[in-house]
């Protein structure tokens, strides 16, 4: 398969893969949704804000948009926490945090990690570098995990946080946010956004020929109208499924020898694609059918 794959970028001109899934941020693409997420993060960190929430469906960028956050706390010599996989008791995520502070809690109890965690936190504040925690796919935590993070929020001086907070999660950390016993933790969140998919062809058409452009791609569009329509229409503008469609439908060309991609090479992506949706029916015959009818009746 990976000599397939690179045989096929190499015909169409193709210098790596630019339709993977891993969250490569080499090849981000500045789509409405993830540039003011993006935006909204950056202003709420440098304000100082306490708890920033991003929620998005499934393959909408949420975890490429992580990283690119993370990159960037790098670059401004900003500490960070990184939770990857918060499915984690209450101990368990204190002991995670730890470790991402280069904290030992071995052999300790779930106190001293904590107060470990508090004074780790003071030093950093008293040389004025911020730290943020990260925690991706957040809609995974626990109930009595969650608990833990509003107490680790409340870890403050009377000037400033010692740790501000950055929740990724899908649509389901909403519903878990919103049952009473978290109304606190809620209401302590100053900050969220939505991510959401390409809302047509034409962002479609941007989205591929970026990331086309990134792996090397310099002739002309390879998508024509008619697969982008498709490809929208298969993939409802989510990202992920984008990708993995885009990447069959340039197989299938290949295997063609077809040098510019159109309707019929998406549906047999589309066709070997279980995630992918449906073409919508066409009513059009339909419509034809009723329009001759009645100008037969009134003929008639």
């Amino acid at each position: 398969m990976t000599r397939l794959s690179r045989a096929c970028e190499q015909y169409y001109g193709l210098q790596q893969s630019p339709f993977g899934l891993t969250p490569n941020t080499e090849f981000y693409v500045e789509l409405p949704s993830q540039q003011q997420a993006f935006e909204l993060l950056l202003f709420a960190l440098s304000s100082g804000e306490g708890f920033i929430k991003i929620t998005g469906e499934v393959g909408t960028g949420k975890t490429l948009l992580c990283r690119r956050l993370l990159n960037s706390l790098a670059a401004d010599n900003i500490c960070s926490a990184y939770i990857p996989n918060p499915a984690l008791s209450a101990e368990g995520l204190w002991r995670a945090i730890a470790r991402e502070l280069g904290l030992n809690s071995d052999d300790k109890s779930e106190l001293q990690v904590q107060e470990d965690i508090q004074q780790r936190l003071l030093q950093f504040a008293l040389t004025g570098q911020p730290v943020t925690l990260i925690i991706d796919e957040a809609q995974c935590m626990p109930d009595d995990t969650l608990e833990a993070l509003r107490l680790i929020s409340n870890l403050e001086t009377e000037r400033q946080k010692l740790v501000q907070i950055v929740l990724f999660g899908q649509p389901e950390l909403n519903v878990t946010l919103a049952k009473p016993r978290f109304r606190q933790l809620l209401q302590r969140i100053t900050y969220s956004a939505d991510l959401g998919p390409l809302n047509n062809s034409e962002a479609l058409a941007v989205y591929l020929q970026q990331r086309l452009s990134i792996a090397g791609y310099r002739g002309m569009p390879l998508f024509q109208t008619s697969a982008l329509k498709h490809l929208w229409q298969a993939s409802r503008g989510i990202p992920r499924l984008v990708n993995i469609l885009a990447a069959k439908t340039l197989l299938v060309g290949y295997g063609n020898g077809s040098r510019q991609l159109e309707s019929h090479h998406v549906a047999r992506a589309v066709a070997d694609t279980e995630g992918a949706y449906p073409a919508p029916p066409d009513w059009s015959w339909l419509r034809f059918t009723t329009l001759f009818a009645a100008v037969l009746l009134v003929l008639i």
